[in-house]
């Protein structure tokens, strides 16, 4: 049985899911973002969209390098986040792993996996169509599981992450559809 202070604990852990959703969103289209301002274009930044203010890339081929750059901050945040929990085991760090994890998953599955950035990029590429979205996969299940297996979170526990992650990956999405009208 819990005690009150665990049970208000979880309800901070899973309640901390909301904000790092969010967070986790900005960071990677400002991984487009940033690239894209690099690479010498004006950028416009949403919840969930990046785009040259002008409608194109000053130069043939920046589309690439534009769309790696989200999947990179991703991958960056989950592996700051395994860094932070080597070091300390800092339960609140596991949100900035487990959530771009999550993200890139569910967006590839339901998300319409030819409109997300690693298709894009395979097919300019010339890769398989999927090569790109297991490569990335797989590095943030990998740091996902190291994560759990360091701070001790059971497949149980992860269960109702996934759970929360899911309620959390929807109000963001209802929030930039919101927004977008």
């Amino acid at each position: 049985m819990l005690t009150d202070t665990q049970k208000e604990t979880n309800i901070r852990f899973f309640l901390f899911f909301i904000p790092v959703a969010y967070a986790s969103y900005l960071f990677h289209e400002f991984g487009h973002w940033s690239v894209g301002e690099v690479l010498g274009n004006r950028m416009v930044y949403s919840l969930n969209y990046v785009w040259p203010k002008n409608g194109h890339y000053l130069r043939e081929g920046q589309d690439l390098y534009v769309l790696i750059g989200g999947p990179a901050f991703s991958v960056l945040e989950a592996i700051v986040a395994l860094l932070i929990i080597e070091g300390s085991r800092a339960l609140y760090a596991y949100p900035f792993a487990f959530f771009p994890m999550f993200n890139r998953f569910f967006s590839l599955l339901f998300g319409g996996f030819s409109k997300q950035d690693e298709a894009k990029i395979a097919v300019l590429t010339n890769t398989g169509s999927y090569v790109v979205a297991i490569l990335v996969l797989v590095i943030l299940i990998s740091i996902v599981i190291r994560c759990s297996f360091k701070l001790g979170i059971k497949p149980k526990t992860n269960a109702y992450i996934l759970t929360a992650s899911t309620a959390c990956q929807v109000l963001v999405i209802g929030t930039y559809e919101f927004l977008k009208v």
